[in-house]
């Protein structure tokens, strides 16, 4: 029988209580990323206050018990009564959605952050905040528990300094785990300090044994980005080009410069807020420099009259960029933020960036020159690239079946229900048949070591067999051809053994998958299967388990005495087809790892030190995170 549904099964939930019940609405999740997301809504508020010009230092600490404060040098937030609510205007800011300085255009001309909600969000999901205004002489202090006031705004004292002070505890009663990861909020503090020119932002770890400091300050802004994000590659030439203008109240930062490497990065900003699926501001830019490259090209005799102009993606072969805008009412498709709609945005940047790159290249002849030549040579392996990706293009049924003959297929054809397993050797790929699925698990091993596609072009790389193999088998196309609703399989699963080579192979596969299918990341296709690492047997019960720590866990919990057997899996070869589907295959038991870009530029940087020619970088990661294995395999 249905469920009663009248007047009374209808909630309102008052002030705050919606975010408590709904937090991932808010925040994306309850896990590592959304914790952290709350340090960054009150970090952006500061940062509102250094691209108002009113503030010039942001300090954010972590405490010794997993506590975060965030301190700025600001004006401070504004103490008197508000006259709407006739209560403070901090109470206003931490207790009531969709109340800021940046709404309205009165308080900020240009500000970030999530939708206007930061503050009052943050407090919502913390078991407790504190909050110190110093303004006019004075230091105000208000207090709150799970977004409720527990303490009215108060003076608590005198002060000569301006700004405010923001102190709070994550409710372990919402968050997984309240452990804040330094690392995560270096690369994002950075980030923010790069495109905020000339803030300093420090951040402090104050917790046991791991006490440390940085401070993230840079004068040149997104040109020291460019250059940062270089570092580990070899420029083609010395300068990184920069441009700042203003078009229609529009604000345009722009700073690109090319390397030797075969694939572009290009970052995209609004008022520092990452646009990772782009946007107006970027089409503005790649129309920008592929019409004012060819007509360079043109004019100084580069391409003739009867060569094709370069595409834009042969100019920006090898170009790391930022483009950074101001802008103040975004407009943004979806609730995330990553893409920007605002129409104004490309002219604006049209017309600041073309205009100076015109003037650079004037200027600067040996550069443009140097550019064109990358382009020209990029254009001809693009269309050696093009006949080999033939090859890679799955036929429909009138032309026959051009799957890779290895290939294991299942027989599903909803591709949402389908997944693919890219499995080492063809001994780990015998027990892989074996032990699928057949109707919606689908096995593809591969022979050896792909190759690192970090060090070669598209033409060079689509001439790898194991390359071609997985490009056809996923059907979606490469580079312009690829089209994701193609997609043959909802889950890409990396499967390889569990040991320094396996994961050799699987950071050669994600380098691949970063660098050319990149959406398939962004949209949550890729995975990395789980397989044991130990095999333990005791009273004929038997402990999957899949690492060292887990093993002395499991040790103490079942005793040392009376074990009948304990293996170590070499590889998932060693598998019969029972264990193999049972820990690693089947779905109701098997544990995978979803992989994900939480910072595509960091993302970047690291598959540059790891994967690309310059050895003394990874000499010096090697260095700083040897003392972290535990086990090695020889």
């Amino acid at each position: 029988m249905a469920a009663t549904y009248n007047e009374n099964q209808i909630q309102i939930l008052e002030g705050l209580q919606a975010v408590r019940k709904r937090p991932g609405m808010y925040i994306g999740s309850t896990s590592s990323k959304g914790l952290h997301h709350l340090v960054y809504e009150i970090v952006d508020n500061a940062v509102d206050e250094a691209l108002a010009g009113a503030c010039d230092t942001i300090i954010v600490s972590i405490h010794p018990d997993n506590t975060i404060s965030v301190l700025d040098n600001g004006r401070g937030i504004p103490v008197g009564i508000h006259p709407q609510k006739g209560i403070s205007t901090v109470e206003v800011v931490f207790t009531i959605l969709h109340a800021g300085g940046k709404f309205g255009g009165g308080g900020y001309k240009v500000s970030g952050g999530l939708h206007g909600v930061g503050a009052s969000v943050v407090n919502a999901l913390s078991e407790w905040l504190v909050v110190e205004v110093y303004t006019e002489g004075k230091i105000y202090q208000e207090r709150f528990s799970r977004g409720e006031v527990i303490q009215p705004l108060t003076v608590i004292g005198s002060t000569d300094k301006t700004g405010t002070f923001v102190h709070f505890k994550p409710d372990e009663e919402i968050f997984e785990e309240v452990i804040f990861d330094f690392k995560m909020l270096e690369q994002r503090l950075k980030e923010t300090a790069f495109l905020t020119k000339a803030l300093k932002i420090q951040l402090i770890d104050l917790r046991e044994n791991e006490e440390k400091k940085k401070v993230f300050h840079y004068e040149g802004g997104i040109k020291e980005f460019v250059g940062h994000l270089n570092k580990h590659k070899t420029p083609i030439y010395d300068e990184v080009f920069y441009c700042e203008g203003e078009k229609d109240g529009i604000s345009v930062e722009v700073a690109f410069q090319h390397n030797d490497a075969y694939v572009e990065n290009i970052f995209s900003f609004v008022n520092n807020i990452n646009t990772t699926e782009g946007g107006t501001h970027l089409s503005g830019f790649k129309t920008a420099v592929t019409k004012t490259l060819n007509d360079y090209a043109r004019k100084m005799g580069l391409l003739k009259d009867a060569d094709k102009n370069l595409s834009g993606e042969d100019i920006r072969e090898g170009m790391t960029a930022i483009v950074s805008i101001k802008i103040g009412e975004p407009q943004f498709e979806g609730q995330t933020k990553t893409k920007l709609g605002n129409s104004e945005a490309a002219g604006a940047v049209q017309s600041v960036f073309g205009d100076q790159l015109t003037y650079f290249l004037e200027q600067n002849p040996n550069v443009g020159k140097i550019v064109v030549q990358k382009g020209i040579m990029a254009a001809r392996a693009r269309d050696a690239a093009r006949k080999a990706r033939d090859l890679t293009r799955r036929k429909s049924a009138l032309e026959g079946n051009a799957l890779p003959g290895k290939l294991a297929d299942c027989s599903e054809k909803d591709a949402s229900k389908c997944e693919i397993y890219i499995v080492e050797g063809d001994s780990a790929g015998g027990s892989a048949k074996s032990a699928r699925s057949p109707k919606t698990q689908a096995i593809l091993p591969l022979r050896g070591k792909i190759l690192n596609v970090e060090k070669v072009r598209i033409d060079k790389m689509l001439e790898n067999q194991e390359i071609r193999n997985m490009i056809t088998a996923f059907g979606a196309g490469i580079s312009d051809d690829f089209d994701i609703s193609k997609l043959r399989y909802g889950k890409i699963i990396l499967m390889t053994d569990a040991d320094v080579d396996g994961a050799h192979i699987r950071t050669l596969l994600l380098t691949f998958l970063y660098r050319y299918f990149r959406e398939l990341i962004e949209q949550d296709h890729v995975y990395i299967a789980q397989p044991p690492l130990y095999l333990v047997e005791k009273n004929k019960k038997k402990y999957y388990v899949f690492d060292d720590k887990e093993l002395e866990k499991v040790l103490e919990e079942i005793g040392r005495t009376g074990i009948s057997r304990m293996q170590r899996y070499k590889g998932l070869g060693e598998m019969n087809p029972e264990q193999l589907w049972e820990t690693t295959m089947d779905p109701e038991s098997r544990v995978l790892v979803k992989v994900s870009i939480d910072d595509a530029a960091a993302a970047d940087e690291i598959f540059t030190k790891l994967m690309g020619d310059d050895v003394e970088p990874r000499r010096q990661f090697i260095n700083e995170h040897a003392h972290r294995v535990t086990y090695l395999d020889i």
